[in-house]
């Protein structure tokens, strides 16, 4: 019995350093995974970057704290984490930039993929957006390549015929939200505003991307005079927020008509 408790007495002060281990192993994990989810729209290098720097920064938080229970100063640890956390902000300063600035670019740059513009003594048609860069189509067929953060800090100049009619709203809904029912319910609440918008083109609701947890919507809304963007912006946001309000209500009453696409 003395060997054991001997033993016991050895395994006890332990206990917390494995615990905190087995918790280190697990958050990180899924640390890892939750990152790579959100930088699934990046490149597969960044994604990958992104997993491994999530991982290696809980590994050393949880290393940290087990160094604490084990009573050693976890002071040159400390030093590694944020010599390591400053490192990784001055490498990826410029793909954050234009990861982050594709976001806003969404919201507040009136302009979308099709549309002429210039920026930074370039001009073209933009083809596509992606987390990085924006790219265009010269007039002599060239492709050029525009970093997000650009469209941010530089002038930006939409040369399309009326682009100044048209305002785009970004929307997300939940994946098990009934589609049909909420455009049906939009468009309904959005007919009150037809004497401001330009009677030719009706707004439009458009599926961006889909998947079983969100469904990604842009909202069109084509304008009769420039100076009532502002206005109709926040008076078309009200409305989608309160047709999510109701249609999520209905559903929790009870069952909607049609089914989830």
């Amino acid at each position: 019995m003395t060997v054991v408790s001997e033993l016991w007495a050895g395994v006890v002060p332990l206990l917390p350093v494995a615990v905190i281990v087995v918790l280190t192993l697990l958050l990180a994990w899924l640390g890892g995974l939750l990152a790579g989810r959100l930088m699934r729209p990046s490149t597969p290098q960044m994604a990958g970057a992104a997993r491994r720097l999530t991982m290696a920064v809980v590994g050393l938080i949880g290393g940290t704290l087990a160094l604490q229970a084990l009573g050693v100063s976890p002071d040159v640890l400390l030093l590694v984490i944020a010599l390591l956390g400053v490192t990784a902000l001055v490498a990826l300063r410029d793909p954050l930039g234009n990861y982050g600035a594709k976001y806003f670019s969404d919201i507040y740059t009136p302009f979308k993929v099709g549309d002429t513009i210039e920026v930074q003594g370039f001009s073209g048609k933009v083809i596509e957006i992606n987390p990085m860069t924006t790219v265009l189509l010269s007039d002599k067929e060239q492709l050029v390549s525009v970093p997000n953060a650009s469209m941010i800090r530089d002038v930006v100049v939409n040369t399309s015929p009326q682009a100044w009619k048209e305002v785009t709203i970004p929307v997300s809904i939940s994946g098990n939200l009934d589609l049909p029912v909420f455009e049906s319910e939009l468009l309904k609440s959005l007919s009150k505003l037809r004497m401001r918008l330009d009677v030719r083109f009706p707004p439009v609701l458009t599926t961006k991307a889909r998947t079983p947890q969100s469904t990604d919507l842009t909202l069109t809304l084509m304008l009769r005079r420039p100076e009532d963007r502002d206005a109709i912006t926040a008076e078309a946001n009200k409305r989608l927020t309160e047709v999510l309000e109701r249609v999520r209500g209905s559903r929790r009453s009870g069952p909607t008509t049609g089914n989830s696409r």
